[in-house]
């Protein structure tokens, strides 16, 4: 996919709340593709966010959202799934707020669009079914890596990004969201909550815990002599255990139909082995062999 860098700003004021490793990685990609005038970050660590904006990531740094949000066209909530409802509805109080006491309201933001980039939809979808102003998303692309020391503004290229709206969502704002991942390069599909939910179930977070469960395993007296396959199998099991433990528990029902699956092809090899079945084993290589090279034919994202 090209690289497009935009004449003019698609958006006037972005807001990020959580400049980590996707927030830091967002921001510089906004700005190294000209996609919004203004990028300002939001974060709970006075220090952290400053040192974000004084490495160039972002224009402005706050700890308070109430003091940005009527300056904002967009909001993009990259905290973790199990705070993004509360900070949402945190911003839009501050909004609510901001907008009873001011008399002059020519300055309030009627477009304002609030989005997320969680790994869990549905739980975040229902719990803020009554703000029109949001609509989900999750772009599928990260890192092991933590912290915006780590942002890559061409992290997005190329990437899935999947857009969830619900049924009282306004199609235009759905629209403008698209074109805003878009703009930093991704490729978008829209899904149900919680179809989306179903498919990462199999795609990210049932991977992520066969691949933590796989590291466990390595004793100390085998760790040198691991190669890259244990290496590269077991990548994403680096992740930030917290962050991960809310993900998890969000979608649990998803991951355990998963994890049933799973136990099911684990039982057909360990009956082959058993058995001692040449032939069983190597259909079932085949087969894993054969869903990896269709994989190889399709651009997807690391999560």
């Amino acid at each position: 996919m090209s690289e497009q860098l935009f004449l003019s700003p698609l958006e006037d004021t972005v807001v990020i709340v959580g400049v980590g490793l996707i927030g830091g990685s967002l921001a510089a990609a906004l700005k190294h593709r000209n996609v919004a005038r203004t990028v300002i970050g939001v974060g709970r660590d006075a220090a952290r966010i400053e040192s974000a904006r004084v490495a160039g990531l972002i224009d402005e740094a706050t700890t308070d959202i109430a003091s940005v949000i009527r300056r904002a066209n967009l909001v993009v909530f990259c905290t973790p799934v199990d705070r993004v409802a509360t900070d949402v509805r945190v911003a839009e109080e501050a909004l609510k707020k901001k907008s009873s006491t001011q008399l002059v309201t020519s300055g309030s933001k009627s477009d304002l669009l609030l989005t997320d980039v969680g790994s869990v939809k549905a739980p975040i979808c229902e719990e803020l079914a009554g703000v029109f102003r949001f609509i989900g998303s999750h772009p599928i692309a990260g890192s092991h890596r933590q912290g915006f020391e780590a942002a890559d503004a061409k992290l997005f290229e190329g990437r899935m990004c999947v857009v969830t709206p619900v049924a009282t969502s306004p199609a235009q704002q759905v629209n403008r969201l698209e074109k805003f991942w878009q703009a930093v390069g991704m490729r978008t599909v829209q899904m149900s909550p919680a179809a989306h939910d179903h498919s990462l179930a199999m795609t990210s977070h049932l991977p992520h815990l066969i691949a933590a469960t796989l590291a466990s395993t390595l004793s100390s007296d085998n760790r040198h002599l691991t190669g890259s396959g244990f290496r590269d199998t077991t990548r994403v099991a680096a992740g930030d255990p917290a962050l991960w433990t809310a993900i998890m528990l969000s979608n649990a029902e998803s991951i355990l139909r998963g994890i049933d699956e799973f136990q099911q092809k684990i039982a057909a090899w360990r009956e082959a082995l058993a058995s001692r079945n040449a032939e069983e084993i190597q259909k079932l290589l085949t087969e894993g062999q054969t869903a990896r090279a269709a994989l190889d034919k399709t651009v997807i994202g690391i999560d």
